[in-house]
C-alpha cells in the first residue's frame, strides 16, 4: 500500500512538471546516461576532468549561438544565418587585426555591431513584414557567406585561410585560466598537468546565466513564451508579439556577433570556410536541450546541455575509432530523431489533457 502510494505521488510529479522541465529533465539525464556509459565503456580519458573542459574550449562559441537559436525557436521562429556571421565576424576581425594594424577593443565592436545589423534587419523583415523567418535567414547565410569571401578577395586577391600574429591578440588567444589543482592530472613521466579553461568558456557561461535569468524571472522571458505557445493569445493578453519576436532576433544577432568573436578567439585565422554547418550544430543542440520547433517550450540550460550532448556523441564516435564525418552525421541524426520522438511524444500528452480538460 505503502509503495502504491508513492508511485502515486511520483506520477503527480512527473505530469505536474512543465513541458519545459520534462524535457530538460530527459537532456540532462540522457548526457550523464552517455557520459557514464562513455567512462565504463571507452577507458579513463572521459575521467579526465579535462576532457569535459574542453568539450567547453571546443564550443563555447556554439553554446553561444545555441543561446540565441533558442531564444528564437522558443518564439517560434528560426535563424539559419549564424553559421555565417560567425564567419564573416572572424574574417572582419583577422583582417583588421593582421592588416590594419587594429587592436581587440576595435575587432569586438566589428562584431558587435555585425552581429547587430543582421538582427535587426531580420527581425524587422520577420516581425513586422511577416516574411517566413527560414526564407529571411536562409538569405542572410548566403549574404554573410558571400560577403566573407569578398573581404578576404578584396584584402588577398584570393580565397585563404590565414593565421593572425598580432600580438596582443596571440597574448589573449593563448591566455589559460587554471582550474583548482585537484582538478588536475599527472602524466606518466610524473609531470602534472592542470586543468584550464579559456576565456571564451568564461564568456559563454555568463551568457547563458543570463539568459537563464531573463527567460526565468523577467517580463520579457515570459512574453517569448507566450509568444511561442500561441500569437492569438498572446496578442490578447496585451503582449506585443510583433516587437517580441523582432526582439528575439536582434538578440540571437547580437550573440552570433559574440559567439563570432569567440570563436575567432578560439581559432585565431580568418577563412571563408570557417563555423561551417555551424547553424545545423546550434539547431541541433536546440532541440536535443528540450526546445521545440513549434515554439514556446525551450529553456537556455537545456541549450548547454545539448550543447554537452551533440559534443559527448562526437568524442565517443571518435573514441570507438569511427572518424569519418558521415559516422559522426549518422549518429547525430539518431540522436535528434530520438529527441523529435520525445517531443511527439509530450506534445501527443498534453494535447490529450487538453481534451480531458474539455
Amino acid at each position: 500500500m505503502a509503495s502504491f502510494k508513492k508511485l502515486s505521488g511520483l506520477k503527480k510529479k512527473v505530469t505536474g512538471m512543465t513541458d519545459t522541465s520534462l524535457l530538460l529533465t530527459i537532456t540532462v539525464l540522457v548526457f550523464f546516461a552517455m557520459y557514464l556509459g562513455a567512462v565504463l565503456f571507452l577507458g579513463e580519458g572521459f575521467l579526465k576532468p579535462q576532457t569535459f573542459f574542453n568539450m567547453l574550449n571546443q564550443n563555447a562559441a556554439l553554446l553561444i549561438v545555441s543561446c540565441g537559436m533558442t531564444l528564437v525557436m522558443i518564439t517560434g521562429g528560426i535563424d539559419i544565418s549564424v553559421g555565417g556571421v560567425v564567419a564573416l565576424v572572424s574574417m572582419c576581425c583577422a583582417i583588421n587585426l593582421d592588416c590594419h594594424g587594429g587592436n581587440i577593443f576595435q575587432a569586438i565592436l566589428i562584431s558587435l555591431v555585425i552581429g547587430l545589423l543582421f538582427g535587426i534587419v531580420q527581425g524587422y523583415l520577420v516581425a513586422y513584414l511577416e516574411i517566413q523567418p527560414f526564407i529571411v535567414t536562409l538569405a542572410g547565410m548566403f549574404f554573410a557567406r558571400g560577403m566573407t569571401t569578398i573581404v578576404c578577395e578584396k584584402e588577398f586577391g584570393k580565397v585563404i585561410q590565414f593565421n593572425v600574429e598580432n600580438e596582443a591578440f596571440v597574448k589573449i588567444k593563448d591566455t589559460r585560466i587554471n582550474m583548482p589543482e585537484f582538478l588536475g592530472t599527472v602524466s606518466k613521466r610524473g609531470v602534472f598537468i592542470p586543468a584550464y579553461i579559456e576565456l571564451g568558456v568564461i564568456v559563454a557561461i555568463l551568457i547563458v546565466l543570463i539568459l537563464f535569468c531573463v527567460l526565468r524571472w523577467t517580463k520579457t522571458g515570459r512574453k517569448f513564451y507566450a509568444v511561442g505557445g500561441n500569437n492569438q493569445s498572446a496578442l490578447m493578453l496585451g503582449v506585443n508579439v510583433k516587437r517580441t519576436k523582432f526582439t528575439a532576433h536582434v538578440i540571437c544577432g547580437l550573440l552570433a556577433g559574440v559567439g563570432g568573436f569567440v570563436y575567432f578567439l578560439h581559432i585565431g585565422s580568418g577563412s571563408p570556410t570557417h563555423a561551417a554547418g555551424m547553424e545545423m550544430n546550434a539547431i541541433a543542440s536546440s532541440i536535443i536541450g528540450g526546445t521545440m520547433l513549434s515554439g514556446g517550450i525551450g529553456s537556455i540550460i537545456g541549450a548547454l546541455f545539448g550543447v554537452l550532448s551533440l559534443s559527448t556523441i562526437k568524442d565517443i564516435v571518435s573514441s570507438m575509432g569511427f572518424d569519418e564525418n558521415w559516422w559522426t552525421g549518422i549518429t547525430v541524426a539518431a540522436m535528434l530523431c530520438l529527441f523529435l520522438i520525445i517531443q511527439s511524444i509530450v506534445m501527443a500528452r498534453k494535447s490529450s489533457a487538453g481534451s480531458k480538460i474539455e
